[in-house]
């Protein structure tokens, strides 16, 4: 539980680096995509049979901490950590689902958010109506891009797992996420 606590806030200012006043709104989207993100991993893996556990990764997070600074928060390492899946047998398909699954809770939670923004925006003050844009707008991105992040297929990044297993799915899938990321975010 520490390592996913740690995690979460290296993340949360990482992604907050020039924008530290909107840090809770990151804090709460980058949590909650992080965290969903590798329980849906280990509840994939355990419906495999598998064990699975996260761990924080003290050279991931320096990096991320690095590319965070360098790149003024707009490009970020964000793996400051991985569910160790523990097997005796995976099949590639079993290890390819299990490493799409993160990827994919993100990409619903962005739609998640949007929909959840959209309907606080609708009736409220400005204050809301500002506050319901700051949402929608770091819920979206951050979940779009850890899913595409953890897309990229170098490993030990879940895209290496699934281009694998199936590289039509992950092609589709990444030609999805970066329209999303780079076309309208």
């Amino acid at each position: 539980m520490l390592d996913i606590i740690v995690s979460v806030l290296a993340l949360a200012f990482a992604f907050s680096i020039n924008r530290l006043e909107f840090f809770p709104i990151i804090l709460l989207t980058v949590g909650v995509g992080f965290v969903a993100h590798e329980l849906a991993h280990r509840f994939v893996a355990n419906h495999y049979g598998a064990k699975a556990f996260y761990r924080a990764w003290p050279g991931g997070l320096l990096l991320m901490f690095a590319m965070a600074f360098v790149s003024g928060g707009r490009f970020l390492f964000a793996a400051p950590g991985a569910v160790y899946i523990y097997s005796s047998y995976l099949s590639k398909r079993e290890n390819g689902i299990i490493s799409i699954s993160g990827a994919l809770m993100n990409f619903l939670l962005a739609i998640l958010f949007l929909f959840i923004g959209v309907a606080i925006g609708l009736k409220g003050t400005p204050t809301a109506l500002d506050l319901a844009a700051s949402f929608i707008r770091f819920g979206t991105y951050m979940n779009l891009y850890l899913a595409f992040f953890n897309m990229i297929p170098i490993p030990p990044l879940d895209g290496s797992k699934v281009i694998s297993w199936n590289f039509p799915i992950w092609a589709a899938f990444m030609l999805i996420l970066v329209i999303l990321v780079f076309g309208i975010f």
